[in-house]
């Protein structure tokens, strides 16, 4: 049996598990979740994830949810993106704590707001706030990344992926690639890895891309 993934295409946090799996060679396919109408708050999804989230990782019996948590698991089983040693691992763990409380958990909601959240029901002062966080946050990685081409060890690891996914999508939250050269050339490096594709070419998106 193929293993799932419950995404769609807009989610960072599930575009990283997408990535994990194409690079590791995995075989997967998507299930589409109708996230912003509720798709996620059902009971047949809650059935599936309790916490009522995207992504999750089914494989069988196998049902696992949280970005960090399904990044492992796939680096674990195909021996691959999981670092060379004791220290990358944990160096590895650091960055995607990091990521999840510093980066992607920030720019999940900064871009949600700036994007698919009508601007009437946007909380005043909250996208400023949220930009101004992450900017602290785009200096530590870009600092980082001043004397490596990897966050964690000398190859590509989850810690990238996990960093990464919201800094390829195109809607605007005030990330701009050319302010933060180091993350541009890194974001480069992943992109010219074998099996790289854009979120929106992995999973189904639920917004059809803006008129040119």
């Amino acid at each position: 049996m193929v293993a799932q993934l419950y995404c769609f295409g807009e989610s960072g946090n599930a575009y990283k598990c997408a990535l994990a799996l194409e690079f590791t060679g995995t075989p997967w396919t998507p299930v589409h979740v109708d996230f912003f109408n509720g798709g996620a708050r059902t009971p047949e999804f809650r059935a599936v994830n309790e916490m009522g989230e995207v992504p999750v990782f089914v494989d069988g019996d196998l049902v696992i949810s949280q970005s960090g948590l399904i990044l492992d698991h796939i680096a674990d089983q195909t021996g691959q993106l999981g670092g060379a040693s004791p220290e990358d691992r944990r160096e590895i763990w650091r960055w995607l704590l990091w990521d999840n409380h510093k980066l992607s958990g920030q720019a999940g909601t900064c871009r949600f707001l700036s994007n698919f959240l009508p601007e009437a029901k946007r909380p005043p002062g909250v996208i400023p706030f949220l930009q101004g966080r992450l900017k602290a946050a785009y200096r530590v990685l870009d600092d980082h990344l001043a004397q490596r081409d990897w966050i964690a060890g000398t190859a590509p690891s989850i810690a990238d992926l996990s960093c990464c996914s919201y800094l390829y999508y195109p809607e605007p939250f005030g990330f701009a690639r050319a302010d933060w050269p180091r993350i541009d050339a890194w974001l480069d490096r992943i992109a010219g890895l074998p099996g790289w594709k854009h979120p929106y070419d992995l999973m189904q998106r639920a917004f059809p891309p803006a008129a040119a």
